[in-house]
């Protein structure tokens, strides 16, 4: 058990890109909030993409490594720290054994996420092994971590295993517990995280069902994020939406997925997040564009945002490009651990 948690923080729990066929069981997806943040860690430390991470929210835990480990955080801000030094976002960083990796105030940003290199090993189930907070099952005993538990890490990559190895002995050298090459992931490629967002949505299903002031203030008004929000769900606090006259709130249940913006009897819109249900039965006024989901991921309650109506083939080509930048820039992280391990 290469990791103990001396502290849990306010929620952290075992995520990956989550469990998908399941749906006509009921049974969500789930998964990390941000998943550009958690494949971002992840390949930053040699690990695929599905590989699983520490989600942490708002206040982290506190670690101790009883190996010594290749990890990185990526995501929020949460002033994380070994041995007084700060850990530097974005890029691997080798803690050695018996290293203490404390998280502080949460500085920007809602959710962090740690990977190891050969990722945190628990049970699969279903494919997955993402924690189901609803049901009770995957990650940890399908619960948020507590003081006391012990995490394993996985056999991490040649190219990880190696860079380690070269790492670790400079940290012993320069007698300090941690290690930080000097290239990180640059902004440019994380996607446009802001304290007050603006978040490209696509017309719903149910779109034309609302009246024209309704439709005209949801695109131009900001909405706050309600304090009641959570990973199943973010409910916003703003104008209120009406459908047109002889159009009824109550429809039939239907698919929903990450980002389908509903909207109940009080009219005020809800963002369905990770953690959400299969089917819903309120009209749906638009679907958050998916290359925009992670900023969401990062707005805090309390938090103001604007949303901007784009087409469906807008949404696809944002998504294409994304992709296509960030594998050319997974080659490269690969090619800088390569060329790490070999000094």
């Amino acid at each position: 058990m290469s990791i103990e948690v001396i502290r849990p923080g306010l929620l952290s729990t075992v995520q990956d890109e989550g469990r998908t066929g399941f749906r006509r069981y009921g049974i969500h997806p789930g998964g990390v909030m941000d998943s550009f943040a958690a494949r971002a860690a992840n390949a930053l430390v040699g690990n695929s993409r599905d590989t699983a991470v520490l989600e942490v929210t708002m206040t982290g835990p506190e670690l101790r490594f009883h190996e010594t480990r290749m990890i990185s955080l990526c995501g929020a801000d949460l002033t994380a720290t070994v041995d007084g030094l700060p850990v530097p976002l974005w890029r691997p960083v080798v803690l050695l054994a018996g290293s203490v990796l404390r998280f502080g105030r949460c500085r920007s940003g809602l959710r962090s996420y740690m990977a190891i290199a050969g990722g945190i090993a628990v049970p699969e189930i279903m494919g997955s092994r993402s924690t189901d907070l609803k049901t009770g099952f995957g990650g940890v005993e399908g619960r948020a971590l507590k003081a006391g538990d012990r995490l394993s890490a996985g056999k991490a990559s040649c190219e990880a295993q190696a860079a380690l190895h070269g790492w670790s002995v400079e940290a012993e050298k320069n007698n300090r517990r941690m290690h930080a090459p000097a290239w990180y992931l640059s902004s440019k490629v994380w996607p446009a995280y802001h304290a007050e967002p603006v978040i490209r949505v696509m017309p719903g299903k149910d779109s034309a069902a609302f009246d024209e002031d309704s439709l005209e203030r949801f695109h131009k008004e900001r909405y706050v994020i309600s304090p009641h929000s959570d990973r199943m769900g973010y409910r916003l606090e703003g104008a209120k939406l009406k459908l047109e006259l002889g159009q009824s709130m109550d429809q039939l249940s239907e698919a929903v997925t990450y980002g389908t913006v509903q909207v109940p009897a009080d009219g005020q819109p809800i963002i369905l997040m990770a953690d959400h249900q299969t089917i819903g039965g309120y009209p749906v006024i638009a679907q958050v564009a998916r290359v925009d989901l992670p900023i969401l991921a990062q707005a805090r309650p309390g938090a103001r945002v604007a949303f901007e109506r784009i087409t469906y083939e807008e949404a696809q080509q944002l998504f294409l490009e994304q992709e296509l930048e960030w594998r050319l820039t997974e080659q490269l992280i690969r090619r800088r651990l390569a060329e790490m391990g070999d000094r």
